[in-house]
């Protein structure tokens, strides 16, 4: 906590955030997201933590940046679940990885699960368990790309710690190992490459509360529009 009773690194409180969150990395896409929520209020700027709260369907929903990559993922996730959050969504951005991720007509990923090519989720539990995604969140995002006509794919993606060492290894003392499991990602049918989501399903998993992730090729406002359309069908199914 910070000297106004904040949790340290988002400076949120309970009662700051809503249940629901929608997790970009980027401070500067929170802006845009939250534009899709109704009566959305600035609630805190802090390093690379930016959060907005506003309303879906008339329930509490907010967006926070993670920043980039799994420590900080992993700071912003503990702080929102201290705050009252359980159920996220990443919206974000990757790079293709295995040869049908390159389909020039996919828009996008949506996360099934997470290749656990980080060190964060190793300070939590052993690399054998597995980092996979709330099934009903990725049932929720598929049906609203359906609904939307667009090609979201479902699949695995890679998380890693290095952005260079996947697009500059050569000359890296280990940039043949690198290359060697890049090699692997690709035959193993990984869909995309990003930074984040390993973090996020591994402490949502072990914090029992609920995530998904949707990765853009394309186009960002689309991608945004899919997950609060599937957000709004969870919160409808909270309802019920």
């Amino acid at each position: 906590m910070n000297d106004k009773g904040e949790q340290y690194h988002i400076c949120c409180k309970k009662g700051d955030v809503g249940r629901y969150v929608l997790l970009p990395g980027d401070p500067f896409r929170t802006d845009l997201i939250a534009s899709y929520l109704d009566d959305a209020k600035l609630v805190a700027h802090n390093r690379e933590h930016k959060t907005w709260t506003g309303t879906l369907d008339g329930v509490k929903v907010s967006v926070t940046s993670t920043g980039m990559g799994c420590p900080s993922m992993a700071i912003a996730l503990e702080e929102l679940i201290h705050c009252g959050a359980d159920t996220f969504i990443r919206i974000g951005t990757a790079g293709h990885v295995c040869k049908k991720s390159w389909d020039e007509s996919l828009d996008g990923v949506i996360c099934t699960a997470s290749v656990r090519d980080e060190g964060t989720t190793r300070h939590y539990i052993p690399i054998e368990y597995p980092a996979v995604a709330d099934r009903h969140i990725v049932g929720a995002l598929a049906d609203a790309a359906k609904a939307n006509h667009l090609n979201y794919i479902e699949g695995i993606v890679q998380s890693k710690d290095s952005f260079y060492g996947q697009h500059d290894p050569s000359g890296l003392p280990n940039g043949d190992i690198l290359k060697q499991r890049w090699d692997a990602w690709c035959n193993g049918n990984v869909m995309a490459s990003e930074m984040e989501t390993a973090a996020l399903f591994v402490i949502s998993s072990i914090r029992e509360c609920r995530a998904g992730a949707i990765m853009s090729f394309k186009n960002m406002k689309e991608t945004i529009v899919i997950a609060c359309e599937a957000l709004m069908k969870i919160i409808e199914s909270d309802k019920e």
